[in-house]
């Protein structure tokens, strides 16, 4: 089965078996080789029940087309982007359905230099090859080999920070049964100042404590109440595929992903002074106003992994963040990871040798903002069009992803989903009592 739906923006998602099954992933194993006609590419897979047998159809049909395929067995996505990058190989596919329910599957696929394929960089391509394969070609059997790319992988990720600045930190992480639980033991193991409060984390695709999305205040309520609990310096939750990382201060709250981005940046910073960082436009003043403080460049971005990575590229950025918690390295084949910033956060923390709710109290007395609030529209270029007219007068206007209005005092930036009618809004203003009265003036033109 292959439902042509399930190719979406930026990447591969369905319900399996019914929109994606195992002829499906063999079909998109061929199609993508046909497309790319790449020499040598990895493949690996999550801990969701299905993606075994998926990972083995996608692999079958890239040797059936020709390829050599690196079998990398279980690992987190960022270990296939970490793979493609330091083996120079020709792209890869990860067989993960990374924060979505349990009855999902889907795919994560790359090129050389682990840049995305999605739907503006030749994943439609894909698609029409994928259901244009009506037969099996058989093969390809000796151009399969697996290889362990565990040592190398964490050797990266440990060389991110100096352990012997480490102090002694508890910290409860929550792995949501996903991939951080298979993916930071041996990272913990070269930790030995941290006395880590492991929770959940057995890696199982069924899910049985709560889905592996820490956007949802639902799914934080474990990381939070243990943060408390247990007296924590951090709380660390990680979404299915461990390639984002959310934090929750020793007080157990929440830290925004703007926030996050601003405090990794100014790591990054320190190792690497008047580097160039890249911020995606919903973000709030503090990554911009923090990076140029310590001496670096900020660099205002569209939203999505495809357009930041390119723009790393581009202009030689050492960083990259994004509100929606992805983070991304120039060392890490400029790719998203979600076990660097957890390191790097307790590097942060061990050097600044104060409480994270205190390095964060600046920043929550000076910036005030509304987090991701959506609204389905019947129209939404009307709607755009409609806020473009009414803010003109008051700030300066850009369109690099929806449409930004940047005030004195106060910002939005209000952005069309990818995949239905909804609009996207973010508001940041200088005083809450300013937020809360420009978010209800902006909402109430959007649902009018």
């Amino acid at each position: 089965m292959l439902d042509p739906t399930v190719f979406k923006a930026y990447d591969v998602r369905g319900i399996y078996p019914e929109d994606l099954d195992e002829e499906g992933a063999y079909a998109i194993g061929r199609g993508y080789v046909q497309q790319f006609e790449p020499k040598r590419i990895a493949v690996g897979r999550d801990m969701r029940l299905s993606s075994p047998q998926m990972a083995e159809a996608v692999i079958r049909g890239a040797a059936d087309e020709g390829a050599e395929v690196l079998d990398l067995g279980l690992v987190g996505t960022e270990m296939l982007y970490f793979a493609v990058g330091s083996l120079g190989l020709d792209g890869g596919i990860e067989v993960t359905a990374s924060h979505n329910p349990k009855e999902y599957t889907g795919m994560k696929i790359v090129r050389r230099g682990a840049l995305p394929v999605g739907g503006e960089s030749g994943l439609l391509d894909v698609r029409d090859k994928a259901l244009a394969i009506a037969d099996i070609k058989g093969g390809g059997e000796e151009r399969v080999s697996a290889h362990d790319i565990w040592p190398a992988y964490v050797d990266r990720v440990m060389s991110f920070v100096d352990t012997s600045t480490l102090r002694p930190l508890k910290v409860v992480i929550d792995a949501a049964n996903g991939m951080a639980g298979a993916m930071l033991p041996p990272v913990l193991d070269r930790l030995p100042t941290i006395d880590a409060v492991t929770c959940y984390f057995d890696p199982d695709g069924s899910f049985p404590n709560h889905e592996p999305n820490p956007l949802l205040p639902e799914n934080r309520e474990l990381v939070v109440r243990k943060t408390l609990e247990e007296g924590a310096d951090l709380g660390v939750a990680f979404d299915g595929d461990a390639d984002r990382c959310f934090f929750v201060d020793d007080s157990g709250e929440f830290v925004p992903g703007d926030f996050a981005t601003a405090l990794l940046a100014e790591t990054i910073l320190q190792k690497e002074p008047g580097a160039k960082i890249i911020y995606d436009l919903r973000a709030s003043w503090a990554v911009p106003e923090t990076i140029r403080e310590h001496g670096g460049e900020p660099l205002v971005n569209r939203v999505g992994h495809a357009f930041i990575k390119a723009r790393m590229r581009k202009d030689d950025a050492a960083f990259g963040g994004e509100v929606s918690g992805h983070y991304y390295f120039r060392e890490f084949s400029q790719a998203d990871t979600g076990v660097v910033p957890f390191l790097l956060m307790l590097e942060l923390i061990s050097r600044r040798g104060v409480k994270l709710s205190e390095i964060l109290a600046p920043f929550r007395s000076r910036y005030f903002i509304t987090g991701e609030l959506n609204t389905p529209v019947a129209d939404v270029a009307l709607k755009l069009q409609e806020l473009k007219e009414r803010y003109t007068p008051e700030g300066t206007v850009s369109h690099l992803d929806g449409i930004s209005v940047d005030a004195d005092d106060w910002h939005f930036n209000v952005r069309p989903s990818n995949t239905e009618p909804l609009l996207r809004l973010n508001l940041e203003a200088r005083s809450e009592e300013l937020m809360e009265q420009k978010r209800d003036e902006v909402l109430g033109l959007i649902r009018s």
